[in-house]
């Protein structure tokens, strides 16, 4: 390694997609997508992004930092709201540009700037042709 947080990912695809080192394929901003669910009951509680720092951060706090792209700063959730993300699993995708994490969330357990417990709180019907309205889910 050199300055950079994490190693760059290898060019030959077999290492890349079998091997074991964590080289995060970071695009042009320097994020990675993360997915975020509930460890306990694997709904789905957010997607945001993550750069080399605020991964850095997440894998060594076990806590969730993300990158905030509205704000253009790192974010460490619940650090105002006191929903803090306990990570519980992380996870890479096959070709290292997507993370998981299985979370516990405190405080009120939600997530979303919204006050919901999902950010995915609006369903788009399908096969009926065309989408007129959304349906709000209610949280489980």
């Amino acid at each position: 390694m050199t300055d950079r947080l994490f190693q760059q990912p290898p060019s030959d695809k077999t290492a890349l997609e079998e091997g074991l080192a964590l080289t995060p394929a970071f695009d042009a901003n320097g994020l990675v997508t993360c997915v975020t669910t509930d460890a306990d009951t694997g709904h789905l509680l957010m997607v945001a992004h993550m750069n080399a720092e605020s991964l850095r951060r997440t894998i060594e706090t076990g806590e969730a930092w993300y990158w905030s792209r509205s704000r253009q700063t790192l974010w460490h959730k619940g650090d105002t709201s006191g929903q803090i993300q306990t990570v519980v699993e992380m996870r890479v995708d096959c070709d290292q540009d997507a993370i998981w994490i299985k979370v516990r969330v405190a405080g009120d357990g939600g997530c979303c700037h919204t006050g919901r417990c999902s950010c995915f709180y609006r369903a788009v019907p399908v096969g009926h042709g065309t989408c007129e309205e959304l349906e709000l889910i209610k949280d489980d």
